[in-house]
Formats: structure tokens, sequence, C-alpha cells
């Protein structure tokens, strides 16, 4: 007779365990991008895991743990090598772990973090790997040479590999429109004497924003130009918007750099804050910060000059907001929200070659008026400023759309 009470005891434990042995969580999906500088995989998931995560040598590779999770038939099947990994293999542990082995091309630096769920995705279990240096490390400012030098545009196409961005009613995607207007952007400067363009990425693949930053600062570049497509509920609403730097994101910016300059090599402006004391250190950020800001606001105000010309206008007026991506101390930095994707008519502009072309050109125009009436020492366009007034060069576009 005890046992029997003992038994029903346990029978509503049993049920619980069976319950959530059934609930446990599921790898849906699996995903590879690779890009230039930096390889991602991401294991989309039913619910919230935790995980370990080892790098090894000889051979050099990644194993991840992730405790309690089940596979049952990825949407995709388990992807192939790309980029820094050669392999992908998965087996179950003893213990009930789920273990996923990178088999890697050559060592590397991986880190990884578990991302709430949001529009696009659910949770989502993120593993970064990038060379065993560094990304893109600042250089150290030098003299400008006897020969004038080319003012550095570093364009960024926001969004990317598995961020996707907004996505419009038709399905189309931010990331997408907003690398072939950077591409367009791109080239209209490249054909313009005395300015050269970069991208923060040239393809389909993921940046994170800091480096999206870091990668400006190592070119040097002049100023940072990174282009969205915006969304909101409301499908009506329409326009452009160009945003910097608001005060807020400026001092909590400075915090962080004054916080972590001991064991940062960094330059501002050309001058390294980690052998500096607090006090100078924080006058340095500050006329720098000062002086960046305020050019950010006369070039966004040229871009969104010429943006009226060829768009509606959201908003007639600079904005100001906390975006990471503007965050650089030194380079004057500005974002430009295109058109609003979840307007079905904007979505349409923005999928034609077309409007994008014409999008590209007024940011162009921008770009180029406030250097023509701000030019830097040393530059070709302070030389090309100082002469007769030139034309600006045409670039033709495809049309359609």
């Amino acid at each position: 007779m005890k046992s029997f009470k003992l038994i029903q005891n346990l029978a509503p434990l049993l049920a619980l365990c069976a319950s959530l042995s059934s609930q446990a969580t599921q790898v849906r999906d699996m995903r590879l991008w690779a890009g230039p500088e930096s390889t991602r995989l991401v294991l989309d998931l039913t619910g919230s895991v935790q995980h370990s995560l080892l790098v090894l040598k000889d051979p050099d590779r990644v194993v991840l743990d992730v405790v309690g999770a089940q596979i049952k038939g990825l949407h995709r099947g388990v992807p192939q090598g790309a980029g820094v990994v050669k392999q992908v293999r998965i087996a179950k542990r003893p213990g009930g772990e789920l273990r996923i082995v990178l088999d890697l091309a050559r060592p590397i630096q991986a880190k990884s973090f578990l991302a709430q769920p949001n529009k696009q995705y659910g949770y989502r279990l993120v593993i970064d790997l990038a060379g065993t240096s560094d990304v893109a490390k600042p250089v150290k400012a030098e003299h400008a040479p006897k020969d004038a030098r080319s003012l550095i545009i570093a364009i960024d196409a926001g969004h990317g590999g598995e961020d996707p961005g907004a996505i419009g009613q038709g399905g189309t995607r931010e990331k997408d429109v907003v690398l072939a207007i950077a591409y367009e952007l791109a080239q209209r400067i490249n054909s313009e004497p005395g300015m050269r363009a970069i991208l923060t990425r040239d393809g389909d693949y993921f940046v994170p924003l800091r480096d999206r930053m870091r990668r400006a600062r190592a070119r040097q570049a002049d100023l940072f130009v990174s282009i969205h497509a915006d969304s909101i509920r409301d499908r009506r609403i329409d326009g452009s918007s160009v945003y910097i730097l608001s005060q807020r994101g400026a001092s909590d910016e400075a915090s962080r750099w004054l916080a972590e300059r001991e064991n940062a090599s960094d330059l501002i402006g050309g001058v390294s804050l980690d052998d500096k004391d607090d006090v100078l250190a924080s006058v340095l950020l500050d006329l720098s910060q000062s002086a960046s800001l305020s050019a950010s606001q006369v070039a966004a105000d040229r871009v969104l000059q010429q943006l009226n010309h060829v768009a509606e206008v959201r908003k007639h007026e600079v904005q100001h907001a906390r975006f990471m991506v503007l965050k650089s101390p030194d380079i004057p930095s500005m974002l430009v929200e295109t058109a609003y994707i979840s307007n079905p008519s904007e979505e349409r502009r923005l999928r034609g070659k077309t409007h994008q072309a014409k999008l590209a050109t007024a940011i162009y125009q921008g770009v180029r008026d406030y250097f023509y009436a701000n030019p830097p020492a040393g530059t070709r366009i302070a030389q090309l400023a100082a002469g007769e007034p030139r034309a600006v060069p045409v670039v033709a576009s495809e049309t359609g759309g």
C-alpha cells in the first residue's frame, strides 16, 4: 500500500518531467554568414537557452554546447562551410547538451550571445568569429603629403546578413535597397576629383555597429554616412529624414572613452588618450566631439536640402538621436533615412533603380556642397575650391523601376 501511494505521489512529478522534455528548446534553423573580416553563425531557437563556448587549437575549432536543446529537421539543413568555417558538425552529448563543432581554416577569436525576440525573429544564439587581430585597428594620423590628399567618405549600408532590417509589405528588405543606394553613392563620390568612397560592407553580411565606426576610423574617413530605410506601423507615413548624434549620446560615448582609454590605442584626431591625465584627456575629447558634432550638423543640413529636391522630406530639420554608428568622436557622422519602406508607394520606389539613383545623387550633392564650402586643409578639394567653380559631373544611372 505504501508503494502504491509513493507511485501516486510521484506521478505528477513524472508527468511534469515528461512535459518539460517534450517542450525542450528546438533549433529551427542554422544560418552561416561570411564577410571579408568575420563570420557569423546564427541558431534560430524556440526559446531561451544556456550555452558554453570553447575555442580549441591543433586543429583549430570552436565547440558550442547548448543545454537542453534539440534539433528536429532544420529548415535548411546543416549549413555548408563559409568564411573561416570549413565544416559544421552536430552531435548529442551524454549529459543532454547539443554540441555543435565548427572546424576552422585558421585561428580566430570567438564570442557568443543570446539575442531576444524581435519583429523578424524569435530567440537567436549568435556566434561571431573574427581574426586573431582586432578588426580594423586605427592607424596613426600622418602629416598631409606634399601632394594634396583625397577626402575619404565612409558609406555605411545598414543591416546585412541575418539582419534584414525593416521589411516592406511587398517583401522588400531594407538591407538590400540600402546596399544598392550605397553602391550608387560610392560611384558618384568616386567620380568626383578629390573624393574617394569606402564601404563598411560591400555584400550581404552583418557588421557589428561598433565595427562600422572602427572601419571608418581605420581609414581616417572625413565623413561617415549611414544609409537606412525607415519603418513605422502607420503605412501612410512617408518621407526622408537625416539624423546626427544627440548631445546625450555624445556624453555617453565620452564617458566610455575616458573609462577605457588606459587599455586603448585608439586616437582622437591623431592624439592618443591613453597617456593623458583625466583633465587633459577630457578636454581633448570634448574639443574633438564638439568639432565633430558641429561639422555633422552643417553637413547633414546640406544633405537634407538636396533630399528635399528629389523626395518628400518627413522632417525638415536635422534630427538628433543616440544611434551607435554616429558615435565616432572624431568623424562627422550622419544617418539618412531615405524613405519609409513600410509605405507601399515608397517601397515600390525604393525597389527601382531610378529612385535609388536619385537618392544617391541627392546625398552625394549634399556631401559635395558641404566640402566645397568647408574644405579641409591639405586636400585636393581645398585646392579646387580655391580655383574656378567647376561643374558637377553627371553620372549615368540605370532607368526603370
